[in-house]
């Protein structure tokens, strides 16, 4: 149960992201969602939480954390894509 619930968390946390970056103009890229959103909140919200002195636990720093990863995984993803189609074009 507890790895569905992490699951669920990080697509929501990686469709939150593209929303705040403006990008579900045309709807919510899901895939997309679910590989940011589960990255980043591994990376944002353990240094976020580690950092805070939270340990493993949830806590708000974990949460933030969480967001901020998915959406600096989310821009780096959306530069990259429009970087390789201005290349090839």
């Amino acid at each position: 149960m507890l790895i569905l619930a992490i699951l669920l968390f990080g697509m929501l946390v990686g469709a939150a992201a593209q929303l705040i970056l403006g990008k579900a103009k045309g709807g919510i890229n899901w895939p997309m969602a679910f590989a940011t959103g589960i990255a980043g909140s591994f990376l944002g919200g353990l240094l976020a939480s580690l950092v805070a002195g939270d340990g493993l636990e949830l806590r708000p720093s974990g949460i933030l954390g969480s967001i901020v990863g998915a959406v600096l995984l989310t821009a780096g993803w959306l530069w990259w894509q429009r970087r390789s189609s201005s290349a090839t074009a």
